[in-house]
């Protein structure tokens, strides 16, 4: 009994040992037909994919090779969008920008009479703690702006195009992104731009900086969902929002710098100018 199972294990250790290490196979008979041939495509893709040979389609598509698709019905693409999206879309956010402005002129119009301005603020007359406080704000929202510029360079570089930034963030990213922002412009634009309007308020051109550069900031937070979902020409009205709205805080800073930190500077665009001017001439001539 031990001598038959002997012989046994053998056997079975044999067949295995063959079946892993690919063993010779039968000799074939003289009267075996002949096996079909395979096509020399189908192997030489089943060997270099690990794939069956007959993965290979009947019209010649292989879906294991690495041959780019050359079929132009096996990839569907988007249709484009028509031209009221792409072309009336930027128009129609750029209309809204000035139609916003014109709102906001009508509502609160400019007053004919200079007595209508109630409040008669001169900030050189604060308090050296607001008035150094007012001028590190203005310069602290300044950086964050330059911050903001070097982000946008940064993402142009990295991914071409703002289109191709845009596309590649998801929704809720794009959400948390306008969330932020708008935030962000609403309260440097309110902070620098009260302060501006308030020693500024004999100045009728002066009066729309503050609100021209804030809905420039919404409508270029706006744009950005144009770009995203509609089109790539909203680029153009984002470049146009950012440029203005840059422009319009750079005139709020300079004003509001020189006013604080250069008290002996005397401008043209100055409420006090004459009174000034008068006191100026007063000590110049008491000197001499």
């Amino acid at each position: 009994m031990r001598a038959l199972r002997g012989v046994v294990h053998g056997l079975l250790a044999l067949l295995l040992a063959a079946g892993l290490t690919g063993g010779p196979l039968p000799a074939a008979r003289a009267d075996d037909p002949p096996a079909p041939a395979a096509p020399a495509a189908a192997a030489t893709t089943a060997q270099s994919t690990g794939a069956p040979a007959d993965a290979a389609q009947p019209d010649g598509f292989d879906f294991f090779s690495e041959q780019p698709v050359a079929a132009s019905e096996i990839v569907q693409l988007a249709p484009d969008r028509p031209a009221w999206q792409t072309i009336g879309g930027p128009i129609a956010l750029l209309a809204f920008f000035f139609a916003l402005n014109l709102a906001i002129w009508r509502l609160v119009p400019f007053p004919t009479t200079p007595s209508a301005h109630s409040i008669d603020i001169n900030l050189r007359n604060f308090p050296p703690a607001a008035k150094r406080g007012i001028a590190m704000a203005v310069v602290i929202f300044g950086i964050a702006f330059a911050f903001g510029a070097s982000e946008i360079r940064y993402q142009l570089n990295l991914h071409g195009s703002a289109s191709a930034y845009f596309e590649q963030m998801s929704l809720g990213k794009l959400i948390a992104f306008s969330h932020a922002h708008l935030f962000g412009f609403t309260t440097s634009f309110f902070i620098v731009g009260i302060p501006f309007s308030l020693q500024f308020n004999q100045l009728r051109v002066y009066q729309w900086v503050f609100p021209v550069g804030l809905a420039a900031s919404l409508i270029d937070v706006m744009s950005w969902w144009g770009i995203k979902y509609v089109s790539a020409n909203f680029e153009w009205i984002s470049l146009f929002c950012g440029l203005l709205f840059t422009v319009s805080y750079l005139w709020m800073l300079i004003g509001l710098l020189r006013v604080l930190l250069f008290p002996e500077v005397i401008w043209g665009s100055d409420k006090d100018r004459a009174e000034r001017l008068a006191r100026r001439q007063a000590q110049q001539q008491q000197r001499r």
